[in-house]
C-alpha cells in the first residue's frame, strides 16, 4: 500500500479526461512497428486471410487484454496503474521488479531504440550533420523538459502527435486503396511453414502491446475510474481497426508475394501511390509516430518509478512533486536520462532482444490478477466488469504465457539474459524494504 504524502506537500494534479486516456493508450500502442511488420507476418505466412487474419487474432487478444485492464482501472485508480495491481495482487517484490525491469530494459531501451529510429527518418529528410545517436538523446531531453512542465503540457504534445499519426495512417490506406491500386503479381499458393501462425503473431502482438502504460497516469485524471476504463477500451478497438485495415492495404497493393519480399511495405506503397513525393511523405509520417511513441512514454512510464518511490522502495527523491507544475519531475528526469544513456551507448538492440522474454510475464500477472481481486473483493463490484470473464481473462493470460514460452524456445540467450536482469532486482528490493523497516 502507498504511503500518504505529508500536509501541505504538493501533489499530483488531476487534469486529464477522457479523450486524454483515448489517445494516450493508442500513443501507448501505435508507434512504427505497423508501418514494418506486415511484411514480418507475411513471411510466416503466404495467404492474403492469414495475414490480415493474423491481426485480427492479435486484435482479439488485445480487446480481451483491455477488458482486463478496463475491470483493473476501474478497481484499482492508483497512481503508478499496473505497478498498482501487481503490487495489490501478488506483493510489493512482484511489483517492485516489474518497475525494476521498466527502469533497466523494457521501456527505457524501447524509448531508446524508437528515438534511433526517429533519428534516421530525421536523417533521411534533413542533412544534419549529426549521429544518430545524438540526434535521439536531443529529442529525449526535449520531451523530458516538456513533461517536467506538468502533465496537461506533456499530454497535449502526446495527443497533438497521436492525431497526426492517424492522419498518416488514414493517408496509408487511402493512397493505398485509391491511388496505388492491387497488385498485378499473382496471388502465392495456400502454404503456412511449420510454427508460421505462431511465429506471424510475435510480431503482431508485441504491435498491440503498449496499452497499460495508459495506467500509469490513473493518478493525474479527474475521473480514472470511468475514464481511463472507457479510454482503454475505446483506444484499443480504435488501434485494431488502423491495424486490419493497414494490413488489408499492405495485402491489396503489394500482394503477398511482395510484401513478404519489401523491407518497407509503407514506404513501397507511398512510392506506388505518389512516386519519391510519397515515400518521403511517409518518412516524415513514421518520424512522427515515433516522436508520438517517445512522447507517450516519458509522459507515462516515470509515474511508476514515483509509486516506487512514495511505497517507500526506490530513492525518495524520485517521489517529489514540484509545486508549480504538479508534476514528479525527477521521476522524469530520472527516465529521460536512463534513455539517453542507452541511446548514446548504442546498446538499446542488445537490451531490446531481452524485453520480449521479459514484457509478457507482466502481462500474464496482471491479467491474472483480476482473478484475485475478483475473489477479493467480492462484495464490492465495480462498475465495469470484463465481458466473458472468467473465460476472456483465461484467454489473454494463456496467450501471454504462449508468447513467453515461445520466446524462451525461440531464443534461450537472450531470454536467459533478460531473466538475469530481472532477478537482479531482487536483492535491490530487498535493501530498499530492510531500509523501509528500519524508517
Amino acid at each position: 500500500m502507498s504511503y500518504p504524502a505529508r500536509q501541505g506537500e504538493p501533489r499530483l494534479a488531476r487534469r486529464l479526461g477522457l479523450f486524454d486516456a483515448v489517445m494516450l493508450v493508442m500513443g501507448g500502442i501505435i508507434g512504427s512497428g505497423i508501418f514494418l511488420n506486415p511484411a514480418e507476418v507475411a513471411r510466416h505466412v503466404s495467404t492474403p486471410g492469414l495475414i490480415v487474419g493474423a491481426w485480427l487474432i492479435g486484435g482479439v487478444v488485445a480487446i480481451a487484454g483491455a477488458f482486463v485492464y478496463a475491470e483493473l482501472a476501474a478497481r484499482r485508480p492508483e497512481v503508478g496503474g499496473q505497478y498498482a495491481y501487481l503490487r495489490d495482487a501478488w506483493g510489493p517484490m512482484p511489483a517492485f521488479l516489474y518497475g525494476w525491469s521498466l527502469l533497466l530494459v523494457i521501456q527505457s531501451g524501447g524509448m531508446a531504440a524508437v528515438a534511433i529510429t526517429f533519428a534516421r527518418h530525421f536523417h533521411d529528410l534533413v542533412a544534419v550533420p549529426l549521429p544518430d545517436g545524438a540526434i535521439a538523446a536531443a529529442v529525449l531531453a526535449v520531451l523530458t523538459a516538456i513533461n517536467c512542465l506538468g502533465v496537461r503540457a506533456g499530454s497535449n504534445v502526446q495527443s497533438f502527435l497521436m492525431v497526426i499519426k492517424i492522419v498518416v495512417i488514414a493517408a496509408l490506406v487511402l493512397c493505398g486503396l485509391l491511388l496505388a491500386g492491387p497488385a498485378q503479381t499473382p496471388v502465392a499458393t495456400s502454404f503456412v511453414a511449420a510454427g508460421g501462425i505462431g511465429a506471424a503473431l510475435t510480431p503482431v502482438m508485441f504491435a498491440y502491446g503498449g496499452w497499460q502504460t495508459a495506467s500509469f497516469v490513473a493518478g493525474e485524471m479527474r475521473d480514472p475510474r470511468r475514464d481511463l476504463a472507457r479510454g482503454v477500451l475505446f483506444g484499443v478497438v480504435g488501434v485494431v481497426l488502423l491495424y486490419t485495415a493497414v494490413a488489408f492495404t499492405c495485402v491489396y497493393v503489394l500482394g503477398t508475394a511482395g510484401l513478404a519480399e519489401t523491407r518497407t511495405p509503407a514506404t513501397s506503397i507511398m512510392r506506388l501511390a505518389l512516386g519519391g513525393t510519397g515515400a518521403s511523405l511517409i518518412a516524415l509520417g513514421i518520424a512522427i509516430s515515433a516522436l508520438g511513441f517517445l512522447s507517450q512514454g516519458m509522459l507515462t512510464t516515470p509515474r511508476v518509478y514515483f509509486a516506487m518511490a512514495e511505497d517507500r522502495l526506490f530513492f525518495p527523491a524520485v517521489a517529489a512533486v514540484n509545486a508549480k507544475t504538479h508534476a514528479p519531475v525527477v521521476a522524469i528526469l530520472l527516465q529521460g536520462v536512463v534513455a539517453i544513456l542507452i541511446a548514446l551507448s548504442g546498446s538499446y538492440g542488445q537490451i531490446l532482444s531481452y524485453v520480449v522474454s521479459v514484457d509478457f510475464i507482466w502481462f500474464a500477472l496482471t491479467g491474472a490478477a483480476l482473478f484475485v481481486f475478483r475473489r477479493r473483493d467480492a462484495k464490492g463490484a465495480a462498475w465495469f466488469e470484463a465481458p466473458g470473464h472468467p473465460f476472456t481473462t483465461g484467454l489473454f493470460v494463456v496467450a501471454c504465457a504462449v508468447i513467453v514460452a515461445a520466446t524462451v524456445y525461440n531464443d534461450l540467450l537472450n531470454s536467459a539474459i533478460g531473466f538475469a536482469i530481472l532477478l537482479a532486482g531482487i536483492p535491490a528490493f530487498l535493501f530498499w524494504q530492510a531500509r523501509r523497516n528500519r524508517a
